[in-house]
């Protein structure tokens, strides 16, 4: 929330904003003050809703930033509580998705938020150079969609997702920002109780927001569908509108299909965006982690009518979509964890040389996993074992590929898995991906990492207690994966 002029506010009633303006506060902090043992050096960034100043500490070699709030009458009343929003979310989270969390003040003396300071521009810049390269963009995604599914694992939603508020690391890791916004399922929503009109940033605001509901994780995953819209277009999908009015026209309102604007996007990437886009979140990707997914893999995203759209919708199809959402409820899981919780990434580690006791095995175990968990996205991974040293023998006998064969294998498998899940055979939860590497426990255990499986499930060959000696792949995977794993075995004749 950085009142750059885009958000849409409400105001509090007048007791809550008496409750929060009266009193008195310190004077703004300045060059070379010392607050509770932090030395204020430099002023960084004047927003409208707080500054940012570059601050030390005797005891904290980190770069760190300290965030100070404006306090003086007549400041909005929805940045003070914003900022205690923000002071109560931020100690609890952790990871490299986040700023680490350093002190904080209260108001009762002098309110600010000391954290690490992320080297570097936020995404802003970026957004001035659009249209971006497609590589670029589906990059950009993957990891704000990976940024964003970890912070809904620690149970809050962001609900201010802009370029503004996410930077990039060193080593690859977006950093997302400014919690002013957002919701925690363990804590009170200040917000939800004081304000009546929707609160965040208008050309990002999903519908959800707009009808007034904040714990839908999937809001985020509506406005980082905006974000890659804009990156491949240079265009926003629903303008900046600075009504209610204005905003409630993207819950029945399509936007014009990236393709028409740009004809080189690819229809896997607009089937992507326009998904991220639909006005109802269930109609959306179930998570961050399914959404980067399908921007790292875009060989595995199928495609609906969504990818080939060059026309907005005629006057009929929008008269429909205004109807239904005049009279719309937009439904939200319990919380935000239990959205994450009931849709996972699940792995299956498919070895050729299985028998086919093994692989029922599999199959029984994969299928209890996706029926109680009906979200689930399923990859069927084999991987293919090369040289360390030397040339790779990367076809069979008959000249064929052994890569190809070995995807077909896997299609085949799928394909019987879906009949036994009465899933079509196009579904897009079950995926299949073949992986070359010398080593199938690392290749595993990398690929786990990168698409954020929450579960692996693999099959274990030969005698237990030459595996204890030996070790195995199952055993490597297990005792380092970070992330479930289910060993499946077969009973020994």
């Amino acid at each position: 929330m950085d009142g750059a002029g885009n958000e849409v506010v409400a105001h509090a009633p007048p007791a809550a904003e008496t409750a929060r303006t009266s009193g008195q506060y310190a004077a703004p902090v300045a060059t070379g003050d010392v607050v509770d043992g932090f030395l204020v050096e430099e002023r960084l960034h004047q927003g409208g809703m707080a500054s940012l100043w570059r601050v030390t500490h005797p005891d904290h070699p980190l770069p760190m930033l300290m965030k100070v709030p404006r306090t003086h009458s007549g400041e909005e009343p929805s940045a003070i509580v914003g900022f205690e929003v923000e002071m109560m979310i931020l100690p609890r989270l952790s990871g490299p998705h986040v700023p680490r969390f350093i002190a904080r003040g209260d108001y009762t003396r002098r309110p600010y938020i000391v954290m690490e300071q992320i080297p570097g521009p936020t995404l802003r810049e970026r957004l001035d150079a659009a249209p971006l390269p497609i590589d670029e963009v589906a990059r950009l995604g993957a990891r704000i969609a990976t940024a964003l599914h970890d912070l809904h694992r620690q149970h809050v939603v962001h609900l201010d997702v802009k370029p503004s508020n996410i930077l990039m690391r060193d080593s690859g890791e977006a950093v997302l920002v400014d919690f002013g916004l957002s919701h925690h399922d363990q804590l009170p929503d200040l917000l939800d109780e004081e304000f009546v009109l929707p609160l965040g940033t208008a050309p990002y605001m999903s519908p959800e927001q707009v009808q007034h509901q904040r714990h839908e994780p999937r809001s985020d995953l509506f406005s980082l569908g905006v974000l890659l819209y804009h990156f491949t277009t240079g265009a926003r999908p629903f303008g900046n509108p600075s009504t209610l009015r204005g905003l409630r026209r993207r819950l029945y309102t399509a936007p014009v299909p990236p393709r028409a604007l740009r004809p080189d996007c690819p229809p896997w990437l607009q089937e992507t965006i326009l998904r991220c886009l639909e006005v109802h979140a269930a109609e959306r990707h179930l998570t961050g982690a399914q959404l980067a997914f399908d921007l790292l893999h875009p060989e595995s995203v199928t495609l609906t009518e969504r990818a080939h759209r060059i026309d907005t919708p005629g006057f009929l199809a929008r008269m429909r979509r205004w109807l239904h959402a005049a009279g719309a409820d937009p439904q939200a899981p319990a919380t935000v964890q239990a959205q994450v919780v009931r849709s996972p990434i699940v792995l299956l580690a498919l070895d050729p040389g299985g028998t086919g006791a093994l692989r029922d095995a599999l199959r029984e175990s994969v299928l209890r996993l996706m029926q109680t968990r009906p979200g689930a996205r399923l990859a069927c991974v084999s991987v293919l074992k090369t040289n360390y040293i030397g040339m790779d023998q990367l076809l069979d006998e008959q000249g064929r590929s052994l890569h190809l064969r070995r995807l077909i294998e896997l299609k085949q498998w799928a394909h019987e898995l879906r009949q036994s899940l009465g899933a079509a055979q196009d579904d897009a939860r079950v995926t299949c991906h073949v992986l070359e590497a010398p080593d199938v426990a690392a290749a595993l255990l990398d690929y786990a990492q990168r698409n954020q499986v929450d579960h692996i499930v693999m099959g274990a060959r030969g005698s237990p207690s030459l595996l204890r000696v030996l070790g195995s792949v199952s055993a490597q995977v297990a005792t380092s994966a970070e992330c479930t794993v289910t060993v499946v075995r077969t009973p020994q004749h």
